[in-house]
């Protein structure tokens, strides 16, 4: 952002604008989380799309603000759903217990149990389409590409790597209370179908695209289908497996952003076709990037080969073979196409027209820290990583009764 702003791309206006902003997007995030009340939840969630349409729409350039819009609508329609669906669940949990903590989760999970089994299963429906949509799964994922790729670089790296999972947050919650009433088979069904879709989507989608960050958003798409494939095998591995790939994919992610943002300034185009020889242009940054593209197709000894290793293996585990053999052909795929984009862009011959200056060496210092983190959880899993994602496991996997 600096050094647009000193090109004059931005002006101390915009500049402030992104900076009230993006601190506004942090905080609608972090509250997500720890939102007991379902509305108060929903509430965050749709800030997010609120606060995050007018960082998409920052540099006020015709791209942005159609995708912006899109984003907004796309997001809206399928954020008044996930509303539908929480009014049925406050619905089911109130006719057990007039309470006015009936919106609490918690509440909601100790009477579980005693909730009409079709009011449940209509009310999951809106759910997992209304935060689905959020969430990036397809095929409710067409606002993704265009958002993401139209952002600043910093915005981008969290909209995949932050904002995606706290919207299959809540779809997760909600999953424990489905499971809970009538059994996980249902909307583990579902997800798991939605998975399928989202892998297959973004392996083709990957192969056509000419525009590094649409590339890297349609891995955000391929990404959120395995943590939903995760959850739909469930079982501790499956589970486990999951909360891995979370953690992972949002390590992995705003590395890849923050590097494409640094190569995008130096070349001064998005095009992939016009993005050759990085590794000699930028030594540093193109080595990352490369890492950083072997990690995010599941190349060993990188961190998230462990987490799809385990997804899989639940997978096969659990019978589900279809599946799991579908999901692994498409990963094979986007294996392939999507190395190939990324290969040609870090080696060859750079063009000559590449301007001769210097990107600041404050740049590479956030991506030499993610990168040495996909190396290290690729490796090691710290005792206290381990503990927590254990004992998350067991919340979703024991509905959570703990």
């Amino acid at each position: 952002m600096g050094r647009q702003y000193d090109n004059g791309m931005i002006d101390m206006k915009h500049i402030t604008r992104y900076y009230q902003g993006f601190n506004v997007f942090l905080l609608t995030m972090l509250i997500v989380p720890i939102a007991n009340n379902m509305g108060i939840m929903w509430v965050t969630v749709e800030a997010t799309t609120l606060v995050s349409v007018l960082l998409i729409m920052l540099y006020f350039k015709q791209n942005a603000i159609e995708s912006a819009w899109k984003y907004l609508i796309i997001a809206t329609v399928g954020l008044s759903f996930a509303l539908i669906g929480i009014t049925f669940f406050y619905y089911a949990n109130i006719n057990v217990i007039n309470s006015s903590d009936a919106m609490n989760w918690t509440e909601m999970m100790h009477n579980s149990k005693l909730f009409d089994p079709n009011l449940v299963k209509i009310a999951f429906v809106f759910i997992l389409i209304g935060f689905g949509t959020k969430a990036g799964l397809a095929p409710m994922h067409t606002w993704l590409p265009d958002a993401h790729s139209e952002a600043p670089t910093p915005v981008s790296a969290l909209l995949s790597g932050v904002l995606l999972n706290c919207a299959f947050y809540c779809i997760v919650r909600f999953h424990i209370i489905s499971s809970s009433t009538i059994g996980p088979a249902f909307s583990s069904q579902l997800l798991i179908i939605l998975a399928v879709i989202s892998v297959g989507i973004a392996a083709a989608s990957i192969y056509f695209q000419k525009d590094m960050k649409r590339m890297l958003a349609f891995s955000s798409v391929e990404h959120m289908g395995l943590i939903s494939l995760g959850i739909g095998f469930g079982g501790l591995l499956g589970v486990y497996g999951t909360l891995l790939q979370i953690i992972n994919h949002a390590i992995v992610k705003p590395m890849m952003f923050f590097a494409s943002g640094t190569i995008t300034q130096k070349y001064e185009t998005k095009a992939i076709s016009k993005i050759t020889g990085v590794i000699k242009v930028m030594p540093a940054t193109g080595v990352l990037f490369l890492i950083g593209g072997l990690a995010l197709v599941g190349m060993p000894p990188f961190n998230i080969f462990l987490s799809e290793f385990l997804i899989l293996g639940a997978g096969l585990k659990s019978g589900q073979f279809l599946a799991t053999s579908l999901v692994i052909i498409f990963l094979v795929i986007t294996f392939a196409v999507f190395l190939r984009h990324v290969i040609r862009m870090v080696f060859g011959n750079p063009s000559p027209e590449i301007k001769n200056d210097s990107m600041g060496r404050l740049a590479i210092i956030p991506v030499v820290i993610l990168g040495s983190l996909v190396f290290i959880l690729g490796v090691y899993i710290p005792e206290q990583l381990q503990t927590l994602v254990h004992n998350a496991s067991a919340i979703i996997n024991q509905g959570g009764s703990t």
